[in-house]
């Protein structure tokens, strides 16, 4: 199937020789005769003959030739972005020696009859080491520190928390190595007094030191209710993790410190510690939707300039650190440096450029001047020198957005591994672009120069340079920005296929896309202007509506579509009057609500329609109804938990 060739000019025959005597009438008002029988007649349908036909070859240029003059302008395909996610490995049993994760081990999700399994590759090493209590000491809210690690290494207990516990007191652990990423198992032997708290919802936070400040650790099971009877705490700690000296004891810190809970009660008496053994059981790291491929020989130089090698894999996925390609040379490899131009090239500058979307490796090409010679970009490896490039990725796509829990194959065979879990959905995967997107894209291209000066310049360089982006508003200094500033807000592209699943952890960008993003705009906007990278406000909206349905459908079939039509139209993606997302800024009517109501199938009459706003952080939302929901320009709606109340036909 052939594409359809583009028509750049649809007049015909007649029309041309009609706008010719139109032209004649205002540049030559002596000429009266315009009858087929006159010589200059004659001419212009002769004329308008001749471009009729040049008209039907350039409607016939087919797309193919469209995109050759793209690619004469500069103007590429994007390459698909692999996903990424954190992965979990969970050991077998407390290791006595360092259990080691190496970059490209590979991970997958389970093959199906249906579907292939999406493999992960991890990027960054895990080192799970062996860990142990070396020091114990209780802290109070005034800062009077307790050792006990003599007393409890002769069988003592000891008191977690002060005489009469209160927020701030802190039972501290202090252990013998650190261990960022990792799972940490804490089996204790409590001691149940009756302490008075809620063991479901104990006021207590665990946290490590990072050097600058106390990081909340992440609690995966807490088997003693809040230190109140024998069980083990399973606990996450965050990347960052670094020595410290707590009562003039050097450790890798932990803490179990009280906090205020408003509405919950408090300890009554402190919990005692009879006993407690710490063990490494697990790590996380990152992994990514793509696979490495390492030192793949490209060929052998022909001596000549603007040579290109096919990579035996395609297309390359785009990675934070260049691709680096190695020419044999007398003294070993030499490595060339990857760039996006040849145009401040050298003639003895090593330089190569990688087409990501196609999978060449380009050398610098020999131009002709006016006076005749020929100008060198980039230095040509010697003829019969072997090219090799160090490391690509491969693969990408939207098949990388997985679901949590998806992962569980463990491809790579690692000692005392049992298992492997993602406890994060996979995000940032993205197509490649394809022929029409590229359509689209090169006059935009031509007009921002690759400079940020307007709006719509600063969101087409996002989309460029973070196509996993869904979704970006730029908006100019002024207003609620502050001075001199211009605010680029951005979403992430999120799952979409259960609309009732979204929450506003999934819409905020990860901190490596906005670093990423801030770099780029950096470098191509204008000197005076600063630029702020961050996600919009979400205002969650709670709709309570009251239906009857139907005499033929289920009330409470007619309850879920309700609440999915709700979820969706309100949606900052996939939302909005035309689907592509809620506009930045428009205000949300009650009477927009009853048309998306009125739309669900088997919906006879909606009787009552209310808008209220509601926090989705704390759950509260107003007690005033609202007829017109306010969005300001630098948000969107998030939904949270809609109220659909449907009535059976002839229920009052």
């Amino acid at each position: 199937m052939t594409l359809p060739a583009p028509n750049l000019d649809d007049r015909r025959f007649q029309e041309l020789v009609d706008e010719a005597k139109r032209m004649v009438q205002r540049r030559c008002p002596e000429w009266t005769d315009h009858n087929v029988s006159d010589p200059g007649v004659t001419l212009i349908e002769t004329f308008a003959y001749m471009v009729d036909q040049l008209i039907y070859r350039v409607n016939r240029v087919p797309d193919r030739m469209y995109i050759k003059f793209l690619d004469l302008l500069g103007v590429q395909m994007f390459p698909p972005t692999a996903a990424n996610t954190d992965v979990t490995f969970w050991l077998s049993a407390p290791q006595a020696v360092d259990v080691t994760i190496p970059p490209g081990t590979s991970v997958a999700t389970v093959r199906t009859e249906t579907e292939e399994a999406v493999s992960f590759s991890v990027t960054r090493e895990l080192v799970i080491p062996p860990v142990q209590v070396a020091r114990l000491a209780t802290s109070t809210s005034d800062s009077v520190i307790r050792d006990h690690t003599d007393r409890f290494s002769l069988g003592v207990g000891f008191d977690a928390f002060g005489e009469n516990p209160r927020p701030g007191d802190a039972m501290c652990l202090g252990l013998s190595r650190t261990s960022p990423s990792c799972v940490l198992l804490i089996r204790f032997d409590c001691e149940v007094r009756g302490l008075g708290i809620d063991p479901t919802q104990p006021p207590i936070r665990w946290e490590t030191w990072s050097g600058t400040d106390w990081l909340r650790c992440e609690v995966l099971k807490d088997g003693t209710g809040g230190l109140n009877r024998p069980g083990d705490v399973l606990l996450h700690l965050p990347q960052t993790q670094v020595l410290s000296t707590i009562g003039g004891h050097s450790a890798a810190w932990l803490r179990c410190r009280i906090i205020e809970a408003p509405g919950e009660p408090g300890y009554s008496a402190s919990p005692r510690i009879r006993k407690l053994v710490v063990a490494s059981m697990g790590g996380t790291t990152r992994a990514t939707n793509a696979e490495s491929v390492e030192n793949e020989i490209l060929g052998v130089s022909e001596g000549v300039p603007g040579q290109r090698f096919a990579l035996r894999r395609a297309p390359v996925v785009p990675f934070e650190e260049p691709a680096v390609l190695d020419v044999s040379g007398p003294d070993g490899w030499e490595p060339w440096t990857e760039v996006t131009s040849f145009a401040t090239s050298r003639p003895d500058d090593r330089h190569f450029l990688l087409e990501a979307s196609t999978g060449h490796v380009v050398l610098g090409p020999a131009v002709r001047e006016r006076d005749g010679t020929l100008r060198q970009f980039g230095a040509i490896p010697v003829t019969g020198s072997a090219l090799r490039l160090r490391s690509y990725r491969t693969g990408g796509g939207r098949k990388g957005n997985v679901a949590a829990g998806a992962i569980s194959v463990l491809k790579t065979s690692i000692p005392f591994i049992a298992r492997v879990e993602n406890r994060t959905l996979g995000t940032g995967g993205v197509d490649g672009e394809d022929i029409e997107s590229v359509k689209v894209r090169g006059p935009l291209l031509l007009r921002s120069r690759d400079r940020a000066v307007t709006p719509e310049d600063f969101e087409y360089l996002v989309r460029e340079v973070a196509p996993e982006i869904a979704r970006v508003r730029c908006l100019p200094a002024g207003g609620r920005n502050p001075a001199g500033a211009v605010r680029v807000l951005v979403v992430p592209g999120v799952q979409t296929d259960n609309v009732l699943d979204l929450t506003q952890a999934q819409l905020i960008p990860p901190a490596e896309t906005m670093q990423r993003i801030q770099q780029y705009l950096e470098r191509r906007r204008i000197i005076g202007v600063r630029v702020v990278i961050e996600p919009p406000q979400y205002r969650g909206i709670t709709v309570v509506a009251r239906l009857r349905s139907s005499w033929r459908a289920s009330p409470e079939e007619v309850k879920s579509a309700a609440t999915e039509a709700l979820h969706r139209y309100l949606h900052p993606i996939i939302g909005g009057p035309d689907g592509t997302g809620w506009i930045f800024g428009r205000p949300i009517n009650v009477s927009e609500i009853q048309g998306v109501l009125d739309d669900v199938p088997e919906t006879d009459v909606i009787t009552d329609v209310l808008l209220f706003a509601a926090d989705p952080a704390t759950g509260k939302r107003t007690e005033r109804a609202l007829q017109r929901f306010p969005i300001e320009p630098d948000e969107l709606p998030l939904s949270y938990i809609h109220q659909v109340f449907v009535d059976g036909a002839g229920e009052d």
